[in-house]
């Protein structure tokens, strides 16, 4: 059986990941482990001790932002949710989804998916939803707040996660716990992206706090 691993010294440090999950799990997170160092991408931090946390996955400019953070997320140990239409988890093939992580959300006018993922927060022992604040990969300058409202609505901790392209590392700060004052809370999670770069550079852009 394959023992955890520690990342070897010398060489690009990969922050600790959280605790051995199985004999499946670490064959991933060795595999994501050589691809991350083979690519030349760092891992600042340790993987906080939160059960439950919203992640921030910016900046988000090209569809290799999805790779690299499933590689980080391999190597982290942990497993990513994300949030997605029901239909898309009915059917044949619907049961393959939701082992992807994807959470059904009921989409609509009078729709509360605030509540609903309230709702996925509190039935489970552990996780990790993975949001895209720009929602697009086009340049916004005006990022979707619903990951606030869902991190504070649960009573869950956000972490920034920041994949840089400039320096080629990945940071994680936080966990920030809301204070429920969106306008007072913006300025700290927004600091952690200050200085990142996007694959496509001209197509990342903070918003205003």
């Amino acid at each position: 059986m394959l023992a955890p691993a520690t990342p070897p010294e010398p060489g690009p440090r990969l922050g600790r990941p959280s605790a051995y999950r199985g004999f499946g799990s670490e064959i991933v997170h060795h595999l994501c482990g050589l691809y991350l160092r083979l690519a030349g991408w760092r891992l600042l931090d340790d993987w906080p001790v939160d059960p439950k946390m919203v992640i921030l996955a910016a900046p988000h400019t090209s569809n290799w932002d999805g790779v690299n953070m499933l590689a980080v997320a391999g190597w982290y140990r942990v497993k990513l949710s994300y949030m997605g239409k029901k239909s898309l988890t009915t059917g044949p093939f619907g049961w393959l989804v939701k082992r992807t992580g994807c959470i059904p959300i009921e989409r609509g006018q009078s729709t509360d998916i605030v509540g609903q993922m309230r709702a996925a927060f509190a039935s489970a022992d552990s996780l990790f939803l993975a949001v895209a604040p720009e929602g697009t990969r086009k340049r916004n300058t005006e990022w979707k707040s619903g990951y606030y409202h869902i991190a504070h609505s649960a009573g869950v901790p956000l972490l920034m996660s920041v994949l840089d392209y400039g320096t080629r590392t990945v940071r994680l700060a936080g966990p920030l716990q809301t204070s429920g004052d969106f306008a007072a809370d913006l300025p700290a999670i927004l600091a952690p992206y200050s200085t990142a770069k996007g694959l496509n550079a001209d197509q990342f852009a903070l918003p205003d706090a």
